[in-house]
């Protein structure tokens, strides 16, 4: 839990860093091209803090990492930072108002509320739909493999 915990809040920091840095500080709005670079910086964030995630917990475990404990641990990962990710956008809501969430291109001819429900569902269900597939590749490529001695044993 630990894990979870340490790198899924990391996701956060760099969502928090960026959402401040750039769209608060610097005032860069929905419409710029700088905007290209947010989903690409999230989804590197969130591929590099699963992979030392699971990395940290093979460690943890001596070496010995099953494909299902890596999943669990990747799946972890992005549960904390989907929950705290959206914790700080409603906070954010709460203390600065509309005006990030208003500022996001599409249509708003709905009532704010529905739109902030639909926003955070999306980031939350989306964090962890891209978390599973993510943790499941990695998980793939850092969990042990099964020996012919290990074969043999289960016949």
């Amino acid at each position: 839990m630990r894990i979870a915990l340490r790198f899924g809040l990391l996701i956060t920091a760099v969502v928090v860093a960026w959402v401040v840095i750039v769209r608060l500080l610097m005032g860069v709005g929905a419409d710029s091209k700088a905007n290209v670079f947010a989903p690409i910086l999230f989804n590197l964030a969130a591929i590099v803090a699963i992979y030392l995630g699971i990395k940290a917990r093979k460690n943890e475990l001596g070496g010995e990492l099953g494909f299902k404990e890596g999943l669990k641990s990747g799946v972890g990962i992005s549960f904390v930072y989907a929950t705290s990710a959206c914790l700080f956008f409603m906070l954010e809501y709460l203390v600065a108002g509309p005006r990030l969430l208003l500022s996001e291109g599409g249509p708003q001819n709905r009532p704010l509320w529905q739109l902030a429900v639909f926003a955070y569902a999306g980031l939350f269900f989306g964090s962890l739909l891209f978390g599973l597939i993510y943790s499941t590749v990695i998980s793939f490529f850092l969990a042990r493999r099964r020996r012919e001695t290990d074969l043999a044993t289960l016949i």
